[in-house]
């Protein structure tokens, strides 16, 4: 009983000692008084309610007996007035910024994929949806639409993402009725996002056809019936089957669809427009599919294209015609810098100025350029070079890699160093192997190099 009432008398002193800080807490007016420099660069309301957040975050870990700064000497104004400070540093300073790509991994998804070429954002107004020459209103997928015609040779229209572009088409052209799709086609494309799943909000009803590792132009044709209105055919751009599987061509695909006159949709996923066999990327480009005959494709833009996020769809006039008439096209339409971006990128692909494309000119690099570049580098950061593989990355081209020369830095603590690494200006996201840091130049622009340098400099301090 003795050692419960000593227990209970520690609790009850924590209480005192928790009430008396209670009422040590500055009101409002008072901490704001210590803050007129504050008041001075923001706002005064958003400062007024980031103190009354401070002192609530406050009182509420000392009422839980939570308080993580209860030992420190400083007064209750004074650490009312640090928080305020680093909230209100925090909400002025942009949240997306740009960071030091050394993983190797081309397409990144979560470094916005494609790295985005050199283009001035148009400030104040614009052309979007004006027709200078005619001085009336205009579309504005006309920007990026010739060019996507004069590259395609078939009209087109953009929206937000592939997802998108998926979604408009189904909903489209198969509100109501069935689309046929081989069942080893349902893949997942990200973020739990999965073709049935997209099929099924479109309003069209899915017909799965095959086996997962095997289907045969039989099986499409036994599945259509008067309800069928579109043959589906997804590009597998971000898995591999190997092994017992076979899957039909688009070619007699399309002849199907001739035959009982279906329109052929082909999703690629990827949107390959150069030819990177080269390089060592395997991935069919998309004048192929329509060279094939398929009546419809839509591609991503912030893949192999190199641009933006976008979702292309092109093919018959028609169809593409019926898509751009789809009330939902408003919803799902390119925002103004998307449209600029999108365009910088396709006038770039037209010409062939492959450089000024950064996910393809990184794609198209040596193993020997970057291994002259790593050299260089390696012995001013203490690195060791050795041969290495760079990803391609994505939801593109999976299982394939190619050759690069890989920088290993080696230390007490990898896990401090490679945190150290993000928390610099810009942040450096790299790789560990085998208890070293791993860089691989492929994905760090030669103009960052001595960031790079710099941060690693930082880390290690």
């Amino acid at each position: 009983m003795l050692a419960r009432g000593a227990h209970n008398g520690a609790l009850d002193g924590s209480e005192n000692v928790n009430r008396e800080k209670l009422r040590g807490l500055p009101s409002v007016d008072a901490a704001l008084a210590g803050l007129k420099p504050l008041t001075a660069r923001f706002p005064r309301a958003l400062v007024v309610d980031e103190v009354r957040r401070a002192i609530a975050g406050m009182r509420t870990e000392l009422q839980e007996g939570n308080d993580a700064e209860a030992g420190l000497e400083s007064s209750a104004e004074a650490r009312v007035k640090s928080k305020v400070e680093a909230a209100l540093n925090a909400l002025d300073t942009p949240s997306l910024s740009r960071v030091i790509n050394a993983t190797g991994v081309v397409l990144h998804t979560n470094l916005g994929r494609a790295p985005l070429g050199a283009f001035v954002p148009i400030a104040g107004y614009s052309n979007l949806e004006y027709d200078v020459a005619l001085g009336k209103r205009g579309k504005r997928d006309v920007h990026a639409g010739a060019l996507l015609q004069r590259l395609l040779g078939y009209p087109a229209i953009a929206v937000n993402n592939n997802a998108a572009a998926l979604y408009l088409a189904l909903h489209e052209l198969a509100d109501g009725h069935d689309v046929i799709v081989s069942r080893g086609e349902l893949i997942e494309i990200g973020e739990g996002f999965r073709i049935p799943d997209i099929l099924q909000r479109s309003g069209a009803a899915l017909r799965e056809v095959g086996a997962t590792n095997r289907t045969s132009i039989q099986d499409y044709r036994a599945a259509i019936t008067e309800r069928t209105r579109l043959l589906l055919r997804v590009h597998p751009s971000n898995f591999r089957m190997e092994g017992f599987t076979s899957r039909v061509e688009l070619k007699d695909l399309v002849a199907l669809g001739r035959e009982r006159g279906i329109p052929v949709y082909e999703d690629l996923g990827s949107g390959c427009f150069a030819d990177l066999s080269a390089f060592g990327i395997h991935e069919p480009l998309v004048t192929g599919s329509l060279d094939a005959g398929a009546d419809l494709i839509s591609f991503s833009g912030d893949k192999l294209l190199g641009g933006p996020q976008a979702g292309v769809l092109a093919g018959n006039p028609e169809l593409v015609a019926r898509l751009r008439r789809n009330p939902m096209f408003r919803a799902l339409r390119l925002d103004k810098l998307i449209c600029q971006s999108l365009e910088s990128t396709l006038r770039n692909v037209l010409f062939e100025r492959w450089d000024q494309i950064p996910a393809l000119m990184m794609i198209r690099l040596s193993a020997e350029e970057i291994r002259e570049r790593a050299l260089r580098l390696a012995d001013r950061i203490g690195g060791v070079v050795e041969p290495g593989r760079s990803m391609i990355g994505g939801g593109s081209t999976p299982e394939q890699s190619i050759p690069t020369y890989l920088i290993a830095v080696s230390n007490n603590s990898v896990e401090r160093l490679e945190r150290r690494l993000r928390e610099a200006k810009p942040p450096v996201i790299a790789r560990m192997e085998n208890d070293r840091l791993i860089l691989d130049l492929r994905t760090v622009f030669p103009e960052e190099e001595e960031e790079l340098v710099a941060a690693l400099a930082y880390a290690r301090s």
